[in-house]
C-alpha cells in the first residue's frame, strides 16, 4: 500500500534538492570572475537536464537494476520499463517517486564537479563529459552502495551519499583540473582569487543549507523519526562546522563570511553518510572534525596550487571522507541497526573505509581517464582568447 504521508513526504524533498542545483551556482557564480558567473550556474541547470535525461533512459537501471557481479545494475529498467505509479519499492513510496528522488541526487553530483572545469571549460566537451561521467562513475557508486553492490553486501552504511556524491564529485573534480589545466595567468594579478560577489555565495550557501534538509532527511525514504533525527543531525552539524572554520581561520586574518558559510557546508557534507545513524553529540563532533579537515585541505590546495577553481575537493571530496569514515565511528545500533567503532563494530568502521577508498580511488582514475580522453580528442578546453573574454560573452553572448 502507498504511504500518502511518506509519498508527500519525499515529493517535498525532491524539491529541496533540486533547489540544490541553482544553489550551488549561485554559491559558485558568487566565487568566479565576473564574466564568468552566467557561465557556471548555466553549467549546474545544464547539468541537472543531462542527467534527468540520462537516468530516464539508463542510468537508473544501471544504478539499480539486478545486481552484476556487484559491480553494476543490469537493464531491467531501460527507459523506465517495469516502473508504476502504484507500485511500490521501499516505505510505501511509488517506484517513481523514488527514481525521481535519486535522479536529483545524480544531478546535483555532476553539478559539484563543475569546480574543477570552471572558466576553462567547452560546453561541448563538458555536455559528453557529462553523459560520461554520470554513467561510468556516478551510476557504479550509486550501485555499489545502494543498489545491492559489493558495498552493499559488505554492510557499508552511506546513508545520504558521502561516498556517492560527495567522494566522486569532489575527487572527480580534482582530477578534472588537473588534465584541463590552470587558469590563464592563475596565481598572478591577471586572476583574481578573492570572491567577486559575496553575497551571491551567501544566498547560494543559505538554500544549500535549507536543501540539504530535503538531501538527508529525506533519505530516511519515510516520515519518521529517523528522518526527524537526520534533519536534526544536519542543522547541528552545519552550526558546528561553521563555528569551527571561522575560529580556525581566525587564527590566519579576519574571520570571513565565506569561511563562515565554507564551514558550514563542510559540516553538512561531513554528516551526509551519517545523518541517520549518529545521535545528535556525535552530528556536532562530526560537523566540527569536518570544518578542520576541510579548511586543513583547502590551505593545502593553496600552498600546492592546485587550481581547482570552486574546493570541491577540499569541500566535498575530503568532507565526504572524513564523513565516511566517521559513520563507520559513531553509528550506533539505536539508530542503524549496528553499531560503529565506539561501540565495538570493528568490521563497519573497515567496511565503510575499505568503500570510502575505492569510491575515491575509482572516481578520481575513471575521471581522469575520461577527461584526457575528451581533452586528447575533441577538447576540453577553451581558446585563449574565448577565457579572456570570458565565457559569458564566449560561450552564450551574455552578461551577468
Amino acid at each position: 500500500m502507498i504511504d500518502s504521508g511518506s509519498t508527500a513526504f519525499i515529493l517535498i524533498c525532491i524539491a529541496l534538492v533540486m533547489l540544490m542545483v541553482p544553489s550551488l551556482g549561485l554559491f559558485y557564480g558568487g566565487l568566479v570572475r565576473k564574466k564568468n558567473i552566467i557561465s557556471v550556474i548555466f553549467l549546474c541547470f545544464l547539468s541537472l537536464a543531462l542527467v534527468s535525461l540520462q537516468w530516464v533512459c539508463f542510468g537508473y537501471s544501471l544504478a539499480f537494476g539486478h545486481d552484476i557481479f556487484g559491480l553494476i545494475g543490469g537493464l531491467d529498467f531501460l527507459g523506465l520499463s517495469g516502473i508504476g505509479i502504484d507500485d511500490t519499492i521501499v516505505s510505501g513510496i511509488p517506484d517513481l517517486v523514488f527514481v525521481a528522488y535519486q535522479m536529483i541526487f545524480a544531478g546535483i553530483a555532476l553539478a559539484i564537479i563543475i569546480s574543477g572545469f570552471a572558466e576553462r571549460v567547452k560546453l561541448s566537451s563538458f555536455i559528453l563529459f557529462a553523459l560520461l561521467w554520470t554513467t561510468l562513475v556516478y551510476d557504479p557508486l550509486a550501485h555499489w552502495a545502494w543498489g545491492g553492490g559489493w558495498a552493499h553486501a559488505m554492510g557499508v552504511l552511506d546513508f545520504a551519499g558521502g561516498t556517492v556524491v560527495h567522494i566522486s564529485a569532489g575527487f572527480g573534480a580534482l582530477a578534472a583540473s588537473f588534465v584541463i589545466g590552470k587558469r590563464s595567468g592563475f596565481g598572478s594579478f591577471r586572476v583574481v582569487s578573492a570572491p567577486q560577489n559575496i553575497p551571491l555565495t551567501l544566498l547560494g550557501a543559505g538554500l544549500l543549507w535549507v536543501g540539504w534538509f530535503g538531501f538527508n532527511g529525506g533519505s530516511a525514504l519515510c516520515a519518521n523519526g529517523i528522518a526527524g533525527l537526520a534533519v536534526m543531525n544536519t542543522a547541528i552539524a552545519a552550526a558546528a562546522g561553521s563555528l569551527i572554520w571561522i575560529a580556525a581561520s581566525s587564527v590566519h586574518g579576519k574571520p570571513s563570511a565565506v569561511g563562515l558559510v565554507s564551514g558550514a557546508l563542510a559540516g553538512l557534507v561531513g554528516i551526509t553518510p551519517a545523518a541517520g545513524y549518529v545521535s545528535v553529540f556525535s552530528a556536532m563532533i562530526i560537523g566540527g572534525i569536518a570544518a578542520v579537515i576541510c579548511y586543513t585541505a583547502l590551505s593545502f590546495r593553496l600552498k600546492k596550487k592546485w587550481d581547482e577553481s570552486l574546493d570541491a575537493w577540499a569541500i566535498h571530496g575530503v568532507g565526504g571522507l572524513w564523513g565516511a569514515i566517521a559513520t563507520g565511528i559513531f553509528a550506533t545500533a539505536a539508530f542503524a541497526g549496528t553499531g560503529g567503532l565506539i561501540e565495538g563494530n570493528v568490521s563497519l568502521f573497515a567496511a565503510n573505509i575499505i568503500d570510502a577508498l575505492a569510491a575515491l580511488i575509482y572516481s578520481f582514475v575513471v575521471t581522469y581517464v575520461l577527461a584526457y580522453g575528451i581533452h586528447k580528442t575533441i577538447g576540453l578546453r577553451v581558446s585563449e582568447l574565448e577565457e579572456e573574454l570570458g565565457l559569458d560573452i564566449s560561450n552564450h553572448g551574455e552578461r551577468a
